[in-house]
């Protein structure tokens, strides 16, 4: 249903019955985890999220790692120029 390396990837699945019978499959809420260092990284001007994570993770679809590591629900929260991220360090 998600995409390798998505965050949800790893969130286990649950079905909840309805009144009439009917199934329905929902992920279980996803707790952030704790990483096992940080970095920081200061927003320059020409920053975007995708290039960033591109940079710590070599991958621009984790960007969503950013935002957990600096509890923001959407990513244009954090390329604000000058702003400190915190980047967490992936789990390996």
């Amino acid at each position: 249903m998600f995409v390798k390396g998505s965050r949800y990837e790893t969130v286990p699945e649950a079905i909840h019955v309805d009144a009439s019978g009917r199934e329905i499959a929902y992920k279980k809420l996803r707790l952030i985890p704790a990483a096992p260092g940080f970095q920081a990284h200061v927003v320059a001007r020409e920053d975007r999220l995708d290039r960033i994570a591109f940079l710590y993770y070599t991958d621009p679809e984790q960007f969503w790692r950013l935002c957990d590591g600096n509890a923001a629900m959407r990513p244009a929260e954090l390329e604000a120029v000058g702003r400190r991220l915190v980047v967490p360090l992936p789990v390996r």
